[in-house]
């Protein structure tokens, strides 16, 4: 027997304002047709003054336990992806711990900027096959509009803010790609790539900072190494392209997406879809993905599910998994 990390419980988060991209006519040289034409982003969520990234955090952990049949003592651990936390520390896994009245078990975050779901699933993963973990929740939260500069038309308009959790339990397989579960991980970095994507400033700068983009850079290694990737994650398990039933690839750019559902032979039709509604949330957007996929009908028990993202560092990586 192998133990398998299952999904067994989701929910997701989006803060009440809507933001559509009109609302950026009145203050930058930009259109709604310009944005779409060049992202896919119709319209995005931002969070109300006040409203920090572990309260989305928080609504999105509550949704994933409900779904689950689960009281907040039965989870172990809470790995909480974020590149905003509330406060530099202690780390926003902690505060939703509190929040959701869990008692028992640990709680940290991880940092890989838009890669961190897949990086925490890989963590939460490791966590339940070591037989350290029975059960642990993953969350992807972030509030971007806290970093975002407001006069650079080229990042500003790209970004939403909001929540998604998964719960994980082990459960036994027989060890093969026919179980249910994370099947395969594939996880990557190079600094050598950090000052296309960045916040130029920080704690230890004494500075707050701003995202800031070199675009055509970032768009250059997203489709080659996302693609790749994912090849990797299912070379890993012996995966051909005609057995993954749906991509769920972060949620940045719809040229990034199709470009990259093209170089692994896969028609759109095998794609979710919510960059036009959410913007890039960066670690959030997997987990939002794929908990509207579920409600949409399009994931169902059994499918196979390739995960994809990648983010500053630059960090990217994989996860292969049977819903």
């Amino acid at each position: 027997m192998t133990t398998r990390a299952v999904v067994v419980g989701l929910g997701h988060y989006l803060p009440e304002r809507v933001v559509p991209n009109s609302e950026f006519e009145a203050s930058l040289d930009t259109s709604d047709q310009w944005i779409r034409s060049r992202s896919g982003i119709e319209r995005r969520h931002f969070a109300a003054e006040g409203e920090t990234t572990s309260d989305l955090a928080t609504q999105a952990a509550k949704k994933a336990l409900r779904s689950a049949g689960l009281e907040a003592n039965d989870l172990d651990a809470i790995v909480l992806a974020t590149s905003t936390a509330d406060l530099t520390f202690p780390s926003a896994a902690t505060m939703v711990q509190s929040a959701i009245g869990m008692t028992r078990g640990f709680a940290f975050d991880v940092q890989a900027v838009c890669a961190g779901f897949v990086y925490a699933m890989a963590n939460a993963n490791a966590l339940i096959v070591s037989g350290q973990a029975k059960r642990v929740m993953v969350i992807g939260a972030e509030t971007f509009s806290r970093i975002m500069d407001w006069t650079d038309r080229s990042t500003c308009v790209l970004f939403g803010d909001g929540a998604g959790a998964v719960i994980l339990e082990a459960q036994d397989g027989v060890g093969d790609k026919t179980d249910r579960g994370i099947l395969s991980v594939d996880l990557n970095s190079d600094g050598q790539y950090r000052d296309i994507l960045y916040v130029d400033g920080g704690v230890s700068t004494h500075t707050t900072g701003y995202l800031r983009m070199q675009g055509k850079e970032v768009f250059r290694h997203a489709v080659e190494k996302l693609a790749k990737t994912a090849t990797t994650a299912m070379e890993k398990i012996d995966l051909s392209n005609d057995e993954v039933d749906w991509i769920v690839p972060h949620q940045a750019n719809i040229r990034i997406i199709q470009g990259t559902a093209k170089k692994l032979g896969l028609s759109m039709d095998h794609v979710v879809v919510t960059v036009q509604d959410h913007g890039n949330t960066s670690a959030a957007s997997i987990p939002l993905a794929l908990s509207v996929g579920v409600e949409r009908g399009q994931i169902k028990t059994g499918d196979v599910v390739v995960t994809e993202a990648i983010g500053g560092g630059l960090a990217w990586g994989a996860v292969v998994l049977r819903w």
